[in-house]
């Protein structure tokens, strides 16, 4: 019986829209970074994307309760839901501390880590449309290859970037500041890794 029922697939339009406001918000951190004279705009707009990932996370959980036949388990659904928000929230948490602690300009390193975090969530996009079809899921395995290779990459400018950081003991105020600044934008990144390994499970469950 429930083999003829009809999946929603109307969630899939949702995981997309959600992945796309995660690239977005990629994206401005990274303009923040590049344009950082402009940073209350920007900010702004970070805030802004961060409302509308709020708004696509309810819709989609409100229809998760609605629905009786999903495209793949709730739990999944829920868990690629909240792991898109985190990195939104993660984003939207270090772009605030960049106002709150008057940062006067960005680092090397964190405009190097946005850029990571921008391919990062690139790949991810791509990843997520790859769900409307397991059975033939394309080039599924190589974006999440790439989210985990954007993954290392973060880790290991992280550290690069602490270690430097920790060099300056001249300026314990300046290092607490950019320490977490630093951290924040490592767990956006580390978010996309655990999105990809949702994504993973998702598909060998359902391919």
């Amino acid at each position: 019986m429930f083999g003829l029922l009809a999946r929603d697939t109307k969630f899939f339009d949702l995981f997309e829209k959600a992945a796309d406001v995660v690239i977005r918000t990629a994206q401005a951190y990274a303009d923040l970074a590049s344009d950082y004279a402009r940073r209350d705009d920007i900010i702004v707009r970070i805030r802004q994307l961060e409302h509308d990932g709020d708004e696509i996370t309810h819709t989609t959980l409100d229809r998760l309760d609605k629905t009786f036949i999903t495209p793949f388990d709730r739990e999944d659904i829920q868990t690629l839901m909240k792991q898109m928000d985190d990195v939104i929230d993660e984003i939207d948490a270090a772009s605030k501390r960049l106002i709150l602690y008057k940062i006067l300009e960005p680092t090397p390193w964190f405009v190097r880590q946005t850029e990571v975090l921008v391919k990062a969530t690139a790949s991810l996009g791509k990843a997520v449309a790859r769900l409307r079809n397991l059975k033939k899921p394309d080039d599924l395995h190589k974006y999440l290859v790439e989210i985990h290779r954007m993954e290392n990459i973060g880790d290991d400018n992280n550290h690069a970037a602490l270690a430097e950081l920790f060099d300056d003991a001249n300026n314990p105020i300046f290092v607490l500041k950019w320490k977490e600044i630093y951290e924040l934008t490592e767990r956006a990144i580390d978010k996309c890794e655990d999105i990809a390994n949702t994504i993973e499970g998702i598909a060998l469950k359902n391919s």
